[in-house]
């Protein structure tokens, strides 16, 4: 795992490209990296606008649903920026790649990183709000931090494969915009699975949802503590865990057999 280890052993190189690609993306904004704060925020006010006022989407008769919609969206968000983000990170660094020689792992998990502050600002709202209007969740909503620190890891992972891989076959970036917005459907960010049409005529639908897709379980753990007030369930949580092995082990292996291809293909 000698490509997570240059993390650290290039600390000070990471946190340049982080810096820089924080600054390079509200380059020329009035704002400038304030954005980085407003636009967490502006993305939930939308999402909550769209299904919770305009479309009036209700799940399992929960009373505050807007909340229980807000308690799956950081996840979602952080996952799908990071991936389209990172899946052309390698290209758009050519020069510099091919004029220094540095590990070059460090250009997609700095965008991951990036995306870390959206996902750390809207998780610290969401965090904020249960307390404020959950009561119940008052013991439990604390567990979504080291959650949210395993989810980082499960996506790091496969966004360094995705970015590995469209450096070699440009096709990449494009199939993940297209999976992403059926995947967002089939990931229970709007509805609980619970909610989900149909269950009694076929009740393996539920289970095609939780268990084949790998964002399901990251998300149901997240949200139990933080608006259900309970401890993530046992299933989710051994889910994500080897979930996230395997997208880091899946990323540190499709980048080193291209790596030495990546300042050639790009």
């Amino acid at each position: 795992m000698t490509v997570y280890a240059d993390l650290i052993r290039y600390r000070e190189l990471f946190g340049s490209l982080f810096r820089r690609d924080l600054r390079a993306k509200y380059k020329g904004s009035v704002l400038g990296l304030a954005w980085s704060l407003a636009h967490p925020i502006v993305l939930m006010l939308v999402y909550l606008l769209v299904f919770s006022v305009m479309l009036k989407i209700q799940t399992a008769d929960y009373e505050h649903y807007w909340l229980f919609l807000l308690c799956g969206l950081p996840v979602w968000v952080f996952f799908s920026t990071s991936l389209q983000s990172a899946s052309r990170s390698l290209l758009e660094n050519a020069n510099l790649i091919r004029k220094v020689r540095f590990p070059r792992q460090l250009v997609p998990l700095s965008m991951v990183a990036t995306q870390l502050v959206g996902f750390a600002v809207m998780l610290a709202i969401v965090i904020g709000l249960s307390l404020v209007y959950l009561p119940e969740s008052r013991d439990t909503v604390w567990l979504s931090i080291p959650l949210a620190a395993v989810i980082v890891c499960f996506v790091g992972g496969l966004a360094l494969a995705v970015a590995a891989l469209n450096a070699i076959y440009r096709d990449v970036e494009h199939i993940v915009a297209a999976l992403l917005l059926p995947w967002f459907f089939l990931t229970p960010v709007l509805y609980s699975l619970d909610a989900i049409p149909g269950v009694s005529e076929h009740p393996r639908l539920v289970d095609v949802v939780h268990w084949g897709n790998p964002l399901t379980p990251a998300i149901e753990a997240f949200r139990d503590p933080l608006f259900f007030g309970e401890l993530p369930a046992a299933g989710d949580v051994i889910y994500l865990a080897l979930a996230t092995v395997a997208s880091l082990a899946l990323g540190a292996l499709v980048f080193s057999r291209v790596d030495d291809r990546v300042a050639v293909e790009v």
